[in-house]
């Protein structure tokens, strides 16, 4: 999907993936002690405001304006501060210094994917936690919901093979209970590397 069609997304709910963090981000990251943050395809900023409510000071990118809208208002209501960014995160480049780089379920394929994983990795600091988390390839045939193509799925090992310079903490599937319309629920298949760059 382009900018386009996820401002369409946005601007028709009210919010798209609720206001509370994601499950992953807030296991992993809760006894982190904060410092500075990147999250990339921050989406409505559900995780960025947690992390700021936390004591991080953080900053929120997505191409889709309507989102970080959103955000801005979700942040204002929270009390917290976030420096939000409208901006490509396929071609945007950070600075180098966060202490905690967040990619939580921005979806890509090739060159795209290359060059934002590229950047993301470069922008964590010495003794940095880099946290990733998305949807896995097995999700395609074994899980629920996610995309249907398996070109913008991954594979925890593979994305931990990237990680030269970094001790990887935990590398694997996790599974992410989903409520389906008929009242039942069933497992999405996520990979999550979280790992932090030698000091």
């Amino acid at each position: 999907m382009d900018a386009e069609a996820w401002n369409a997304r946005y601007a028709s709910s009210d919010l798209v993936w609720g206001a509370d963090p994601n499950r992953f981000v807030a296991a992993e990251l809760a006894d982190l002690a904060p410092g500075r943050a990147l999250d990339l395809a921050c989406g409505e900023g559900r995780n960025a405001i947690w992390l700021a409510s936390r004591g991080w000071t953080v900053t929120a990118v997505d191409f889709a304006g309507a989102a970080i809208d959103k955000g801005r208002r979700l942040a204002a209501h929270e009390g917290v501060q976030v420096e939000w960014r409208v901006d490509d995160v396929t071609a945007f480049k950070p600075d180098a210094g966060f202490d905690l780089l967040l990619w939580s379920y921005l979806q890509l394929a090739g060159s795209d994917r290359e060059r934002a994983l590229q950047h993301a990795i470069g922008a964590v600091a010495p003794g940095g936690t880099f946290l990733f988390i998305a949807h896995d390839l097995r999700n395609l045939a074994e899980g629920v919901g996610g995309p249907s193509e398996a070109s913008v799925l991954y594979r925890a090992a593979d994305i931990a093979s990237l990680l030269a310079g970094f001790t990887i903490v935990h590398a694997g599937e996790v599974l992410r209970p989903v409520m389906r319309d008929d009242g039942t629920t069933a497992d999405a298949i996520d990979c999550l590397v979280r790992a932090v760059r030698y000091p």
